[in-house]
């Protein structure tokens, strides 16, 4: 899109004014979406975006200004506009930029564009039909394929010069069941950072017949009580609660303004002894896996606790000059349009050595969560209320019957600090999540945990 010697001079221009540092971000996205509704195709759009935006940080200040036209003229006077808005004390300054290199292989077998329009809409047609046949009480299907190929070009004035191309897939489906007057859903998505290689036969299949599944699962589940109790959540429950009740207030810029509740608390426990807690970017084929960061910086493994002690922050740029330590390739943005910030990745519990079939042996009585659904976190004290899609009350060490309506309400810090048992599985989920009006592709894991008491809200009908 730019060669070297035009984004020298951006990146220069923007410091002519003055600033601490300074850097440009060039993006060429393409899109498409597919979907499916009322048992027919109702959308397909594909797009291109293209733009360029230019930061630079003065002290605690930043300028940035973004641009849809990607030309050496207009990200010159894109570069001024920005470095004029930074105010800082004039300097000579001569950026010379270096290629940085990938350590991170990311292998992509079939390109998106590559891909005729027509099979991804037959795509969304097989989950559509298969959910369909999966039960007579399945009423709605909703089916979404998308994907996403970006191109990246990123330069900062540390001499750092990176070229990436990042490539999403994604598919979804929402299974509504009806029976008589009660109505019920499922939802099931799976997304990765490979290409369309993802969308096979069985994938779709085994998506449909899940959604399905659960939807059918909630019609028949009983009314859950509400009360304390313990607390099994499976592994392929997902790491909901490491991101929400725990990952956000892991993130260097909440924690410098005071918005975190582990502010001032690095290096001392705050979590059960075996409890470790990473943000990696570098897991292969996960959702949340990049080899670099939007600032440019490589991607790479981050314990933020490790056996129940807190040992670092994500980091961005800014951040990290802040607290003097090095970025942890956590800056992320939505698109050229906006500055990075501190952001998950793929954010996880590790595995203890407890077998998850033990876990729930252990349970006298309790609740077994098998998928999370949406909820409420409040990153300055922790508490959180989570919806549960699946779950199953634990009698004697036996899973019985489903149940709906089931809440989790509680304190993220004081549920790390309880759990008493930890398992030798793991399991990922995906999602997108909304952090200062951007959003970002991210997957969140956990082994089968047990914690011992938490508020657990019902409902007090059929």
């Amino acid at each position: 899109m730019l060669d070297r010697r035009v984004l020298d001079g951006i990146v220069n221009k923007a410091l002519t004014h003055g600033g601490d540092f300074a850097d440009v971000f060039v993006e060429n996205r393409v899109n498409t979406l597919v979907a499916c509704e009322e048992n027919r195709v109702e959308r397909v759009k594909t797009g291109i975006d293209t733009g360029a935006g230019v930061r630079v940080i003065c002290g605690d200040t930043t300028a940035y200004a973004y641009t849809n036209k990607v030309t050496e003229k207009e990200l010159l006077r894109v570069a001024d506009i920005a470095s004029r808005a930074a105010k800082g004390e004039k300097q000579d300054i001569v950026i010379d930029l270096k290629t940085v290199e990938p350590t991170v292989d990311l292998d992509v077998a079939i390109f998106p564009e590559d891909v005729a329009i027509g099979d991804k809409v037959r795509t969304v047609e097989t989950v559509n039909r298969a959910a369909r046949q999966a039960d007579d009480r399945i009423k709605q299907v909703m089916a979404a394929y998308s994907d996403v190929t970006q191109d990246v070009i990123i330069a900062n004035s540390l001499g750092r010069l990176v070229e990436d191309r990042r490539v999403r897939t994604r598919l979804a489906v929402n299974a509504i069941a009806a029976e008589g007057s009660k109505i019920q859903t499922g939802f099931e998505a799976i997304g990765t950072n490979q290409g369309f290689e993802l969308v096979t036969d069985e994938a779709c299949n085994n998506l449909a017949q899940e959604a399905a599944r659960r939807a059918i699962m909630s019609l028949e589940a009983k009314p859950m009580p509400a009360g304390k109790m313990t607390v099994v959540m499976a592994g392929e429950a997902g790491g909901t609660m490491v991101h929400e009740a725990c990952g956000h207030g892991l993130e260097a810029d909440l924690v410098q303004k005071g918005l975190s509740v582990y502010a001032g608390k690095k290096g001392q426990k705050v979590a059960a002894a075996g409890v470790t807690v990473i943000d990696d970017g570098t897991i292969p084929k996960k959702y949340g896996t990049f080899r670099f960061d939007d600032e440019g910086f490589r991607t790479q493994k981050t314990v933020l606790i490790e056996n129940g002690v807190l040992t670092s922050f994500m980091y961005d740029y800014l951040t990290s000059t802040k607290d003097k330590v090095a970025p942890t390739g956590n800056g992320r943005r939505e698109s050229f349009q906006y500055k990075p910030i501190p952001r998950m990745r793929n954010t996880y519990i590790a595995p203890g050595k407890d077998n998850p079939e033990e876990i729930v042996r252990s349970v006298k009585n309790g609740l077994l969560v098998k998928k999370m659904g949406g909820g409420q976190v409040n990153t300055v004290n922790g508490d959180f209320v989570f919806d549960v899609a699946e779950g199953y009350i634990l009698k004697d060490g036996m899973i019985t019957n489903a149940v709906r309506g089931a809440t989790l309400t509680g304190n993220g810090p004081e549920v790390l600090q309880m759990i008493d048992m930890i398992g030798s599985d793991m399991g990922f989920t995906i999602g997108t999540c909304g952090k200062d009006g951007q959003s970002a592709p991210v997957s969140d894991a956990q082994p089968t945990i047990r914690i011992p008491e938490i508020i657990v809200g019902g409902t007090t009908h059929g």
